[in-house]
């Protein structure tokens, strides 16, 4: 497997609903199509809010990881 490169990272870890989900929206509005996010959090709602507001938008989550309690997104800008 190719390891995707990230062009920002995001750290939401020990945040709640819906502040994930908020800081990967403002984020991922300040980057350019095509550029990557990688956004961990610990929050277990976080995998089907990212997935929902993955589809709603049109961003891709190309990748997603749980190590520990910690759930890695890496989330193409559309």
């Amino acid at each position: 497997m190719s390891e995707i490169k990230n062009d920002m990272e995001l750290n939401c870890e020990g945040m709640n609903c819906p502040l994930p989900i908020l800081k990967t929206k403002k984020t991922i509005d300040g980057m350019q199509s095509g550029q990557v996010l990688k956004m961990t959090a610990t929050d277990p709602g976080s995998v089907n809010d990212m997935d929902s507001w993955a589809r709603r938008t049109g961003n891709e989550v190309v990748e997603h990881t749980e190590s520990g309690g910690v759930h890695t997104y890496m989330i193409r800008k559309k």
